[in-house]
């Protein structure tokens, strides 16, 4: 780990100048503080802001921004003025991703930055993520340090222990989009029903949760190991989630698993 850590800051000294695409969970947060280390003031976090983003993450991102010593910066992404990230069909992300990363390539250019970096590493090339696009179509202006010196989402939570950030555990919390069904049209408004949502049965799960959003129904997807607590306290969740639009509410018996809206994907995809 001593050489990968090693390998890391010298590919970011190697940068010059860097904006860290700060979202708040682990994987920026550890590049921010990477950065930091390196590059100093040379080194600036910059967060886009949108409907997207649950004011937790944003919270978040402030303090990794702040334990790193790194400015920080918030960005209106205005996510939802887009049509093509609106209509959120399988490319959704790919439109989000490049809008966001345009955005923030145009901030480094007017702020005397060289590069943009984003956190990916090497556990995300194993689901459909065609954000992944986005990133390497923008190159060699945005980079992905952690996919380029071989990092995995391990290595990024034990480097992370090893500089004692808060954010070492977090539980991995992709944006609020992705819980919304393929065909749903963004709003503000369903956004905000997830978001409202997940907190409501924040308290009664540990570990991952989310709440995907079918238009009128909610299915709540948690690790196996809250599924009882869940269920204990079905009526008051039921109520709750109808009080923020969802008129039914199911819990997903498989449970959590990243990416399960692109389940209904894999037939376009050439999956089984």
């Amino acid at each position: 780990m001593e050489r990968k850590t090693e390998k890391l800051l010298e590919r970011l000294k190697t940068c010059g100048s860097l904006v860290v695409a700060l979202s708040g969970g682990v994987d920026s947060a550890t590049l921010t503080k990477a950065a930091g280390l390196v590059l100093g003031d040379k080194a600036v976090a910059v967060t886009a802001r949108s409907e997207f983003l649950a004011a937790e993450e944003l919270a978040d991102a402030r303090d990794a921004a702040r334990a790193a010593g790194v400015r920080h910066i918030v960005v209106d992404a205005r996510d939802l003025d887009n049509p093509n990230v609106v209509r959120n069909d399988k490319e959704r992300c790919y439109y989000c991703k490049r809008g966001r990363f345009q955005k923030l390539c145009g901030w480094a250019k007017e702020n005397g930055f060289a590069f943009v970096a984003d956190g990916s590493n090497l556990d995300d090339a194993g689901d459909f993520r065609p954000g992944a696009r986005a990133i390497a179509e923008m190159a060699p202006t945005v980079v992905s340090p952690f996919v380029e010196c071989g990092w995995s989402k391990a290595d990024i939570r034990t480097q992370a222990r090893v500089w004692g950030l808060s954010v070492a555990d977090k539980p991995s919390a992709a944006c609020l989009a992705s819980r919304i069904a393929y065909g749903v049209p963004l709003t503000a408004e369903r956004l905000a029903q997830v978001e409202a949502a997940e907190r409501i049965l924040r308290p009664l799960v540990k570990g991952q949760l989310r709440v995907r959003h079918h238009g009128a129904l909610a299915r709540v997807e948690a690790e196996p190991s809250a599924i009882e607590n869940i269920v204990k306290h079905r009526g008051e969740i039921a109520e709750k989630l109808k009080a923020v639009g969802f008129f039914y509410v199911t819990l997903d018996l498989v449970g959590y698993r990243t990416g399960s809206m692109n389940e209904m994907l894999k037939n376009s995809l050439g999956g089984g």
